[in-house]
């Protein structure tokens, strides 16, 4: 079993920056992909960046170049730094792991998620 807790979350005002945190733990060891998904008022869930075990990332098209995902094997955690921050960011943003179920699927462990906030 893997808990996921986010952190980070809250008020900032358009152009600013927020930066999001997940710390994982219990059975960490099986997770391989890590990532943020949003969800905003109306809208429906959305992947926001994905970065697997070897670094590789994923970002939705809206966020290039302003959201940068990282994550710490070691300390079972990920990040996300989010800068020039819209209205449109608004939303709850939820921690998501995949790990090795069993020999030929997986599964997914979710965070409770965390509001943020982009408005003046």
């Amino acid at each position: 079993q893997v808990q996921l807790v986010e952190s980070g979350g809250g008020l900032v005002q358009p152009g600013g920056s927020l930066r999001l945190s997940c710390a994982a733990s219990g059975s960490t060891s099986s997770i391989n992909v890590m990532g943020w998904f949003r969800q905003a008022p109306g809208k429906q869930r959305e992947l926001v960046a994905t970065i697997s075990s070897d670094g590789s990332t994923n970002y939705v098209d809206s966020v290039k170049g302003r959201f940068h995902i990282s994550r710490d094997n070691a300390k079972n955690t990920v990040s996300l730094k989010m800068i020039s921050m819209r209205p449109e960011d608004t939303a709850v943003y939820y921690c998501n792991a995949r790990y090795v179920r069993d020999a030929n699927s997986w599964g997914y462990y979710w965070g409770q998620g965390t509001q943020v906030t982009v408005s003046s």
